[in-house]
């Protein structure tokens, strides 16, 4: 089977593309023109450069290939509103959606997000068809990513689109040079956590969303959506897992909401004034003091999603940062 991967070069699509050729499939990559992708080095794939605003680029990444996985993605933040977030993850996925059926791909496969779907809590977890509820947050990343995916379940009904859609949780795992989601664990690694606030959300292995992706190519409905998660944890029970997983020590206290939601806020204000990316915003903050707990039992059921515990997925992290020099000297 011969396979494209747009953002294949991200955490989960370094993953995703192992677990193909892992598969014999071939696969082929579209990556960012100009961008050094070291976790894709030395892996027997097909390399593209181009843009997915392109469609020329997309037309000669495509060609051939029986089934396209949609990774590509801007998961920028900050500014919370933002033209090129919506342009990139909105605009981007339609011209991918008329490649798809241009070039009659047999399966499309989009990677959106769990936060599509109205999260939940320890009661009742957030599933698949849930109200969309993060809108209230006023993230461009987030709406845009739900209007995309309504762009594919339409391009399904109206043009017969082979399409399912994803959406992973919070993923860990090896191979995340930027860092991403492993900035949390170099974070308490590093001693920098102040304290865990009142909320919490639901982790995934990285290799099993992976792995569920791949089964995707064959298994899977049509018009479908999964949720790719595993445990629901507070943050609190984030913190001292991944603590205990490297040998760290977990932070111990606890963070009032109004000081969490103030401090993002003022931190918001000063970085548009002095021209820095926050790592703490005014909506992250709010997010962080509620729960987003999710069920993935569909995709349990559906498309094999595995349950790798996720103190594994957390030493695998930590063991690819300490052999790629991304640990600091404490």
């Amino acid at each position: 089977m011969k396979v494209l991967v747009t953002g294949g070069d991200g955490v989960l699509g370094s993953n995703l593309v192992r677990e193909l050729l892992s598969r014999n499939y071939e696969v082929s990559v579209l990556l960012e023109a100009g961008k050094e992708s070291p976790t894709l080095d030395g892996l027997n794939i097909k390399r593209f450069h181009g843009n997915i605003l392109n469609a020329d680029d997309l037309n000669k990444a495509f060609e051939g290939n029986e089934v396209v996985i949609h990774g590509a993605a801007s998961t920028s933040v900050f500014p919370a509103r933002n033209p090129i977030v919506n342009k990139v993850n909105i605009d981007g996925t339609q011209n991918m959606i008329d490649a798809a059926l241009k070039h009659e791909v047999k399966r499309f496969i989009f990677v959106g997000t769990a936060n599509s779907f109205g999260f939940g809590d320890d009661n009742e977890p957030g599933k698949e068809g849930n109200p969309y509820k993060s809108i209230k947050y006023g993230l461009d990343y987030m709406d845009s990513k739900r209007y995309a995916q309504e762009k594919v379940l339409k391009a399904v009904k109206d043009f017969d689109l082979p399409a399912l859609v994803v959406n992973p949780t919070f993923m860990i795992g090896p191979y995340d040079s930027k860092p991403s989601s492993g900035a949390m664990v170099l974070a308490i690694h590093n001693g920098k956590v102040p304290g865990y606030t009142t909320g919490g959300k639901n982790y995934v292995a990285v290799k099993d969303a992976a792995t569920a992706i791949a089964n995707a190519t064959t298994m899977g409905k049509i018009g479908e959506c999964y949720i790719l998660g595993n445990v629901n944890l507070t943050y609190q029970e984030a913190f001292q897992t991944i603590a205990n997983a490297i040998g760290a020590k977990a932070p111990t206290r606890k963070l009032s909401s109004f000081m969490v939601k103030t401090y993002g806020s003022i931190n918001s204000l000063f970085a548009k004034v002095f021209k820095y990316y926050p790592a703490v915003t005014k909506e992250l903050a709010i997010i962080s003091c509620e729960k987003h707990y999710y069920s993935p039992e569909k995709a349990r059921k559906e498309i094999g999603l595995p349950q790798t515990p996720i103190e594994i997925a957390i030493k695998e992290c930590y063991t690819w940062f300490e052999e790629n020099n991304y640990l600091d000297n404490k």
